[in-house]
């Protein structure tokens, strides 16, 4: 079907048509007349600098980012109060995803991938350069007029992980960015970094005049990029681009060297004061959630928002009260507890039992499934998508609600044990913990324990651990087991003075004494449910930490379990207790400790009947 249609000027079909010098009319194709009237309904968005800071503009009224990254559900994210959400490139889809936006009332920050050198981009090669410029155009006179469409973003973390400083990649996001002010002068450009080290941030100030917007993928230090940015040299506005929970590169390693993660519950925790961090700076526009959906990245679920199956985890429900000011009206399970009851390596076909505690805030029934991976081999692929890992179904020989037991693969290796909790309206929590194979492994225990076992007692003067481990700045330390000052209990209590205003200091009870793991011995403690004991500062408010358990498995000779508690302590005598549930107590032979930082002024605390029951 053919119509007629006045135009002055007009982008027909991602080409400029003026009009016939014969007539003033031009004849087009139903599809062109469509771009034409998609043209009209294109909302021109701005980036506006304020007294405070800078804010974005979308059709004159203000428009703060609220939005997530990743392939699931786009209107689940509308309907968790999300306005936008981001794209890495340009595919067959876009169209589509546009489309789906515009439906949905989102603004889309619309990807323009760049090559990575690591993947074998060239940016010394001029043909190069050259083909990604010309894709880059294409991309742009084609969506350039779409209403969803938000702002471009010219690249994603193309400078590569060390200092971002090849004036080569810079110079060809600025002459992309240029490219798109002429083509486009109603949408922002924005160029996405990976963290704001090295000379990313001068670059794009310096290097990068066409790109209006910084955007920045930041996890562990989200909550302190506003901060860190500027001192850096951002004047700038930012958007952050990608943020979540902290990567396996920010994280410690276990005794054989892999990351273990936060729970979805405690991931919750995350996005929302990251959230709220940004959204108190005014030279932020926004922030993208990562990832709005399911990736196998490190692990299943490290940077999932959801499950593979599309359940929600409780992410989504701590982005939808920021979004909202208020949560959903069904929340995801949570995870309370989730550990392992014994050690962590085993032997060959060896039984494992695992503790959980897992519950639904609206009371309903949980169902729980048990899932054991083999471990990725690599953990930091600068965001590659892996593939799934195996899994040994025939391993798990019970599990639900409470917990899990398993008989181990007899191949050595690294596994991972997940738990998935389902609620009955698509809600989901989710928690994992690494589990190893090795025929070496460890098999002394130590010296049975006849609860309850005392370390410090008038009931029990030959204690069996021994206060013999003096830790930091020991010459300030002095300790005092005969001191008559108002005890807890009996005729005496222990006294602990640390002299410092600065430093710090500790001692460890140990067995045997002055041993830091490279001799056997310590106690099977076994069956012990508290270590509990009572404490008072000299004037209140003295922090101390307090635990049992540190040597770790870089010692020939490790605890096996471990835990620590920080207090402020009153003036008062309080009890103190540290749950031993659901650690493995077989050998512990740093029975307790105490440490604290200098306070600006000298320590004084007392101690009394600390003991395992």
């Amino acid at each position: 079907m053919d119509v007629l249609i006045f135009v002055d000027e007009a982008m027909v079909m991602g080409r400029r048509v003026r009009p016939s010098r014969r007539a003033d009319m031009l004849s087009v194709g139903m599809g062109a007349l469509l771009m034409v009237a998609q043209m009209a309904m294109a909302d021109p968005v701005r980036v506006e600098r304020t007294a405070e800071g800078a804010r974005l503009l979308v059709n004159g009224k203000p428009f703060y980012i609220q939005g997530a990254g990743g392939s699931a559900s786009k209107e689940k994210l509308a309907q968790a109060g999300g306005n936008a959400f981001r794209t890495w490139g340009v595919g067959d889809d876009t169209q589509a995803t546009l489309d789906e936006a515009q439906r949905l009332g989102l603004k889309v920050l619309l990807g323009i991938w760049l090559g990575h050198e690591r993947h074998g981009f060239d940016y010394n090669d001029p043909q190069q350069v050259r083909q990604q410029f010309e894709a880059a155009r294409a991309a742009v006179l084609r969506y350039k007029d779409h209403p969803a469409l938000l702002a471009w973003g010219v690249g994603n973390e193309m400078e590569g992980f060390g200092q971002g400083d090849n004036p080569k990649i810079w110079a060809a996001v600025n002459d992309i960015a240029k490219m798109i002010h002429e083509l486009d002068p109603h949408h922002p450009t924005v160029s996405t970094v990976a963290e704001v080290g090295g000379q990313r941030v001068k670059a794009l100030h310096e290097w990068c005049p066409d790109i209006d917007i910084v955007g920045i993928n930041s996890y562990g230090g989200v909550r302190s990029l506003p901060q860190r940015y500027r001192a850096a040299g951002g004047t700038k506005p930012y958007v952050v681009t990608e943020y979540g929970p902290p990567g396996t590169w920010e994280v410690g390693r276990n005794a054989w060297g892999v990351p273990e993660e936060l729970t979805s519950t405690q991931k919750a925790e995350i996005y929302s004061a990251a959230y709220q961090a940004l959204a108190a700076d005014p030279l932020c526009l926004g922030s993208f959630a990562f990832t709005w959906g399911s990736k196998q990245e490190a692990t299943a679920t490290w940077f999932s928002l959801f499950l593979p199956d599309g359940v929600k985890l409780a992410g989504v429900d701590a982005l939808t009260a920021c979004w909202t000011g208020r949560p959903p009206d069904n929340l995801c399970p949570v995870i309370r507890r989730f550990e392992l009851v014994g050690d962590p390596i085993v032997e060959p076909g060896a039984a494992v039992k695992v503790a959980l505690d897992a519950a639904d805030p609206e009371g309903a029934p949980l169902r729980v499934e048990w899932v054991l991976y083999r471990e990725m081999e690599e953990f930091e692929t600068g965001g590659d998508d892996r593939p799934t890992p195996p899994t040994f179904p025939e391993a798990i020989v019970s599990g639900d609600q409470r917990g899990a037991e398993l008989r181990m693969p007899a191949q050595p290796g690294h596994y991972r044990l997940f738990a998935y909790a389902y609620d009955d309206k698509d809600g989901g929590a989710a928690a994992n913990l690494p589990l190893k194979v090795d025929s070496q492994a460890p098999k002394v225990r130590g010296k049975p324990a006849h609860l309850p076992l005392a370390i410090y007692s008038d009931d029990a003067p030959g204690a069996a651990y021994i206060p013999s481990g003096y830790m930091g700045d020991i010459n300030a330390i002095h300790l005092d087991d005969k001191c008559a000052d108002s005890p807890w209990k009996g005729p005496t209590c222990l006294k602990i003075n640390f002299a410092h205003s600065g430093g710090w200091g500790g001692v460890v009870w140990q067995d045997p004494p002055n041993d830091w793991g490279q001799q056997p011995g310590g106690y099977d403690l076994t069956g012990a449910q508290t270590l509990r004991f009572y404490a008072r500062g000299e004037r209140g408010g003295e922090k101390v930490k307090f635990g049992f358990g540190l040597l770790g498995r870089d010692t020939p000779f490790f605890d096996t379990g471990k835990s620590e508690i920080e207090v402020t302590l009153s003036s008062d005598w309080t009890e103190y207790q540290i749950d031993l549930k659901g650690k493995n107590l077989e050998r512990i032979k740093s029975g307790f400790y105490w440490v604290l930082g200098g306070q600006g002024q000298p320590v004084t605390f007392f101690l009394d009947e600390v003991r395992y029951e």
